[in-house]
């Protein structure tokens, strides 16, 4: 496997950056355009609108490799805004973790919450970091892009990932707690047996996993089937690239983030392509906060980041293809993970009725594997009409799910 170059996979990440940087001075364009006709009044010129809002469409259309800001300035606490800091507890050369805190008298719980590594930046996951900065500090793993890593710094598989929690969990101290979003619920669940297993004085006090694959036999998904249609070669031979010559991490072999995000926007074809006609028209009507609602979604959906290719094809074998969690066969730098460890740390499993990505059963399978885990100790939920994202944002995940979190939190404290 070292050994392979997809030459033309290869060749259409090089055209895609050079197409980028092409195109990057035509966005320019549209968006001095778009500003200048700003001070045009749109209501005697319509045609200026409606070019302006052509402009912006353009605009945003754009796909990114730089993590937006996380624009965190306050938080809810009691109802109240507070103001929030925003720090580097600890960081490696693939990620950082970022500290998020409010001014208090009172100490709060720690919550680690571990970002997916699935093609976008952990600010994807700022309203869950908002949300539960009402009670807690928050810790969150800010991954960096693949590409702008030097082969210097290594590699950066599956262990790899799982050794980053608990680096990160030893550098935040003594009964922390951990919130896993999706994907890396795998890696958090076997950081949690590991550190139990060692009786790591940091083992967390909680771990809850929202929308995982724990175990991806229980009723499988199209993502699901997907993962199973090809062997892994398939996936190694058409899907993975080397970063051009041209930027930092020039030779490393990863998953390029735009053909994720394809992957992504071809499940949904009709639903993004109605998203960017409602954003010409709101614009054209002088609807600015229904646009801004879009806009605000797609800078952050279109802001895309390369994947390891030792993690991606790791986690498809050994998630996706093998269960090797759910079969008692992970290993972690060559040691097996063993789930009956877990004795002490309460485990919460959030699921999403509607979930079209991880079905309902497959992040409960956790609890079956904790056997030695007391009933007390145990939560299970499943939120009633929403799906995959909504399950850690917006309105349902704000009002149900985070409360029934934070009450295991503070009991667990």
């Amino acid at each position: 496997m070292s050994g392979f170059h997809p030459k033309g996979l290869d060749m259409l990440y090089s055209a895609f950056h050079a197409q980028s940087q092409l195109l990057g001075s035509l966005r320019a364009w549209s968006q001095a355009v778009d500003a200048g006709l700003s001070f045009v009044d749109g209501d005697r010129v319509p045609a200026a609108r409606s070019l302006a809002a052509h402009c912006a469409v353009l605009a945003l259309s754009e796909i990114t490799h730089a993590r937006p800001p996380w624009r965190i300035d306050s938080a809810l606490v009691g109802g109240v805004p507070t103001p929030v800091t925003e720090s580097a507890a600890s960081a490696t050369p693939f990620a950082t973790l970022r500290c998020f805190k409010v001014s208090s008298s009172t100490v709060r719980p720690r919550v680690l919450l571990v970002a997916p590594m699935s093609g976008h930046f952990a600010t994807l996951l700022r309203d869950t970091v908002r949300t539960l900065l009402r009670d807690h500090d928050v810790y969150v793993t800010d991954w960096h892009n693949i590409r702008d890593i030097p082969l210097a710094e290594g590699r950066f598989g599956l262990d790899e990932y799982t050794h980053h929690l608990i680096d990160f969990l030893a550098a935040m101290g003594p009964d922390a707690h951990v919130v896993a979003v999706c994907q890396p619920t795998v890696s958090a669940f076997a950081a949690v047996a590991l550190m139990a297993e060692d009786e790591h004085p940091c083992t967390p006090a909680s771990l809850t996993l929202m929308a995982g694959p724990i175990d991806c036999r229980v009723a499988p998904t199209e993502v699901n089937r997907l993962a199973t249609s090809k062997p892994i070669e398939w996936f190694r031979d058409h899907l993975i690239s080397l970063v051009p010559w041209n930027l930092r991490g020039r030779g490393r072999r990863v998953y390029p983030g735009f053909l994720q995000l394809s992957a992504f926007m071809s499940m949904n074809p009709d639903r993004h392509a109605e998203a960017f006609k409602n954003y010409y028209c709101h614009l054209v009507a002088g609807r600015a906060d229904d646009a801004e609602l879009i806009r605000a979604f797609y800078t952050e959906y279109l802001a895309v980041s390369d994947l390891s290719a030792d993690f991606y094809l790791e986690t498809v074998d050994q998630v996706f293809q093998k269960y090797a969690l759910a079969r008692g066969e992970l290993r972690v730098r060559g040691r097996r993970v063993d789930p009956t460890a877990i004795r002490r740390t309460a485990l919460v499993t959030i699921e999403g009725e509607r979930d079209d990505i991880c079905a309902v059963g497959q992040t409960l399978a956790a609890q079956d594997l904790a056997t030695r885990l007391r009933p007390y100790l145990r939560t299970h939920y499943v939120q009633p009409n929403v799906g995959h994202y909504g399950v850690f944002s917006g309105k349902r995940w704000q009002r149900h799910i985070y409360p029934l979190i934070r009450n295991v939190i503070h009991v667990s404290a």
